[in-house]
């Protein structure tokens, strides 16, 4: 998984990135609220208001259903069946990179023992609008940060905008007000997974345990190992990518290159980026419904196939393991998980990029309830 090093230099990412000379690399890039002392204290300050959006604290099948994926239909059916052996030959051949030993600068600590806090990337390293010359412009789409208290009896899962204006720190290693302000999702084209943690850790104040990255280009291996899913197209299409497949409008069958190729559409819609979204998160429900039903559970070669091309879309840290995070996990089910989207002001236009400014007050209560692994109240008062 290579990637550029540096925010100052060229770029081969799709990310859009503020030059050195730019009017928005000499904004304030210090996290506002943070007390003297504290290098670590919440989100960062945007400097512009926008449109605010309302978020809303219920269950969402957006990109965040990518967990649930993972941590719900291959951690929890290999749990519920028993197979401890079998989960161990799939964390064997889990891919594995290092996000951690290169963070050698302050992190945020972990102020609850037994609590876990684990770094969802979705990357989408196949895209076909990214060049041969591009091929290794790795970036991420999704950025979730799952929460698991200490009882292990549920999880909340939060969604960062793949478009919140941050500071992306200059290294690895860097103070958090030493980088480039750029969208969220660029740490990851500046840096791989190093920074995109480094940038996370710096954003919210937590500290990141473990580190989830997953291929969206699997995934079509994934659908297609299930038997594909039913998706509706709620708008008559052409695909702009090869062979340009019509999309009619209506309910459709869809096998794993096709479901992949709509959930990529994006410039026809009106509503862009925010259209394309709504696609993604009613294919992960598709998905997500196929995969526990009857018929992939009951089939031994469906759900062998089903959690061997899950494994294949994943890359993980060095540390994750499946077979334990199958015992920790083994009671949370669907109904244990909480979705939540960062609290933002919503979007606004800075140096000529649309971007999603974070709601720093509410953000910061929220990820003030993760440190303190007081989630269940914080989810009971929103």
């Amino acid at each position: 998984m290579s990637a550029p090093t540096s925010p100052h230099g060229n770029s081969s990412g799709r990310a859009s990135v503020p030059q050195s000379g730019d009017r928005g690399s000499n904004r304030p890039s210090g996290r506002a609220g943070v007390s003297s002392g504290d290098q670590y204290g919440g989100p960062q300050d945007p400097y512009r208001p926008g449109k605010a959006y309302k978020p809303r604290m219920r269950p969402r099948w957006g990109r965040i259903a990518l967990l649930a994926g993972i941590a719900v239909v291959v951690i929890g059916l290999i749990a519920g069946i028993s197979l401890y052996s079998y989960a161990s030959n799939l964390d064997d051949g889990l891919k594995r990179t290092d996000a951690f030993s290169s963070l050698t600068g302050e992190r945020p600590k972990a102020l609850v023992s037994g609590a876990q806090n684990i770094l969802l990337l979705g990357s989408d390293s196949r895209d076909p609008d990214t060049n041969d010359g591009k091929a290794n412009a790795w970036r991420s789409d999704t950025l979730i940060l799952m929460h698991v208290p200490k009882d292990h009896k549920n999880a909340q899962l939060i969604s960062i905008p793949r478009d919140t204006w941050v500071t992306v720190p200059k290294s690895d290693s860097a103070p958090c007000d030493q980088g480039s302000r750029a969208k969220i999702n660029a740490s990851f084209a500046f840096g791989g997974l190093p920074r995109a943690v480094h940038t996370v850790e710096c954003l919210t104040g937590v500290r990141v345990d473990n580190v989830v990255a997953i291929d969206f280009g699997g995934f079509k291996d994934v659908v297609n190992a299930i038997g594909g899913v039913d998706l509706y197209v709620d708008q008559t299409i052409t695909s702009i990518h090869k062979p340009h497949r019509v999309f009619k409008k209506g309910m459709m069958h869809m096998n794993g290159d096709q479901a992949l190729d709509w959930v990529r559409q994006r410039y026809q819609f009106a509503r862009g980026d925010f259209a394309r979204e709504e696609h993604q998160q009613q294919f992960l429900k598709a998905l997500m419904t196929k995969a526990s039903s009857s018929g992939v559970l009951t089939s031994p070669t469906k759900l062998n196939n089903f959690l061997k091309s899950v494994t294949k879309a994943v890359t993980v840290d060095k540390e994750f393991s499946l077979t334990d995070a199958a015992v920790q996990f083994r009671s949370i089910r669907a109904n244990d998980l909480t979705f939540i989207t960062m609290p933002n002001k919503g979007s606004a236009t800075v140096d000529g990029q649309s971007v999603v400014l974070s709601d720093r007050d509410k953000a910061l209560a929220l990820f003030n309830a993760v440190k303190n692994d007081q989630m269940s109240p914080y989810v009971k008062k929103s």
